[in-house]
């Protein structure tokens, strides 16, 4: 794939996303934030596995892995409040 199937397949999932969450009642709001949680806890403790195993041995992969831990605490933190 290339990267702008990839950037254009991850912006697709955004917006869809989005929709989604915007039209969910109220009621919905803590299953979906302990599934939003479950996912970024595997997002994070991958991100974790390959920094620490060394499997992300280039600066590219390094980079992204340390992006994705940020990113699933953050994602993690906001939307439990």
């Amino acid at each position: 794939m290339t990267l702008a199937t990839d950037l254009g397949t991850l912006l697709l999932a955004g917006f869809v996303g989005y929709l989604v969450i915007s039209k969910a009642p109220n009621t919905l709001h803590t299953p979906l934030v302990s599934g939003t949680n479950a996912i970024d806890g595997i997002v994070i403790l991958g991100g974790i596995t390959l920094l620490a195993t060394g499997a992300a041995s280039d600066p590219f992969s390094k980079a992204l892995a340390t992006i994705a831990v940020g990113f699933g605490t953050s994602t993690s933190t906001v939307a439990s409040w």
